[in-house]
């Protein structure tokens, strides 16, 4: 990187209001300002043992918080990391594994950390999941205390994450660790920066009965020129069905690549290997929630040990899918590798019931976002 390119969170905000268009936020001035104290906190003589408080960016989707973030981290003249939060959350307990039998393993990975960067940026800031709530209470504490100042994007303010998730008390020290180590600021000013400026490119279509698949005249466009093969695609020790791929493009129906036991793994090697990627056959994904319950318990002969039952969130029929769906959706849109969809209903009727409306609705604007030429223009 060139240092004479690199200007600080404030110019560069003041720059793409003047120069490129944006348009005056204040609840957007009032992060840059954050942002650039801490930007200017980290230039200045540093200091292990007090380093600047990090800064915690929440609000509605589309407001301009990866942005904000982003100019920050590439303000930045010091050793830096930035990070979906859910690729550095793999990122963690994949080593931890590696770490089994060091003693206090948080502690060698916190160090690790610290010796590599003073500061970590995360995106889309977010917890789902009984292990990672577990986590990251002590992981963040050892970060803090190792040196490293964090700033992140989040929908949720800090008290808000993973509100209704089993053993939730779980979470409160991160809560704790994030609200004594960062500015907490709410960013929404009122709109979806994300659905303007820039002429419109669908890439979503509704299947019309009885007529060809859009994605078909789709694939052989992006595909002209490619060797072609309907065999399935390899992705690390699975086996993915396939309508279609060439060497950059690869066309799946929904139930191939949402229905089955993936993970964020196997979409980040699908878009490390595709440019663009084609997804038909998407049926409408919310519904009714039904009720659930696990009974936790063991038999052994005609004895019955009971550890306790607890209700879990009630979903609708597709939700087990949309999960992997909303996980492939964040993926493309991180790495700037343009969605096909082919789906059943209009795109804003894609999901308006069930326990995942609150993190659809980044989804839903991500998607939208998809609509528009200036994403990922490579691929057309």
């Amino acid at each position: 990187m060139n240092t004479l390119d690199v200007v600080s969170p404030l110019t560069a905000y003041r720059q793409a209001i003047d120069q490129h268009g944006f348009v005056a936020d204040a609840a957007q001035w009032q992060a840059v300002q954050q942002l650039e104290a801490c930007h200017q906190a980290l230039h200045r003589q540093f200091d292990p043992l007090s380093p600047p408080r990090g800064v915690y960016l929440w609000g509605p989707v589309g407001r301009g918080k990866t942005w904000l973030m982003d100019r920050f981290h590439h303000s930045l003249r010091i050793p830096a990391r930035r990070q979906h939060f859910h690729h550095f959350m793999r990122w963690v307990h994949r080593r931890l594994f590696q770490l089994t039998g060091t003693p206090d393993p948080l502690q060698a990975l916190a160090g690790e950390l610290a010796a590599e960067v003073r500061v970590l940026c995360f995106d889309e800031l977010f917890v789902s999941d009984i292990g990672d709530a577990m986590l990251l209470g002590p992981l963040l504490q050892a970060i803090f205390a190792a040196g490293v100042t964090v700033v992140a994007t989040s929908n949720q303010p800090p008290e808000q994450l993973y509100a209704d998730g089993f053993n939730r008390e779980r979470l409160l020290p991160a809560i704790a660790a994030i609200q004594r180590h960062m500015q907490a600021l709410a960013v929404d000013g009122g709109q979806d920066h994300r659905l303007h400026p820039g002429a419109q490119q669908p890439r979503y279509w509704v299947a019309e009965p009885a007529s060809s698949s859009a994605l078909h005249t789709l694939f052989d466009r992006l595909s002209a020129g490619q060797p072609l093969s309907t065999a399935p695609i390899e992705l690390g020790r699975r086996h993915i069905a396939a309508v279609q791929h060439s060497s950059t493009v690869v066309w799946c129906r929904y139930a191939e690549l949402c229905e089955q036991p993936l993970s964020a793994f196997d979409f980040i090697a699908l878009c490390d290997r595709f440019s663009a990627i084609l997804l038909g056959e998407v049926p409408r994904l919310g519904g009714q929630q039904r009720a659930a319950k696990i009974a936790r318990g063991t038999e052994d002969g005609s004895q019955r040990v009971v550890a306790g039952d607890r209700q879990l969130p009630a979903l609708a029929a597709h939700d087990d899918s949309v999960r992997r769906f909303i996980a492939l959706v964040d993926e493309c849109y991180d790495r700037r590798v343009p969605l096909y969809l082919e789906a059943a209903v209009p795109l804003e009727e894609l999901y308006t019931e069930g326990y995942l409306e609150f993190p659809f609705r980044r989804t839903l604007s991500r998607l939208r976002e998809m609509q528009l030429a200036r994403f990922g223009d490579s691929c057309g």
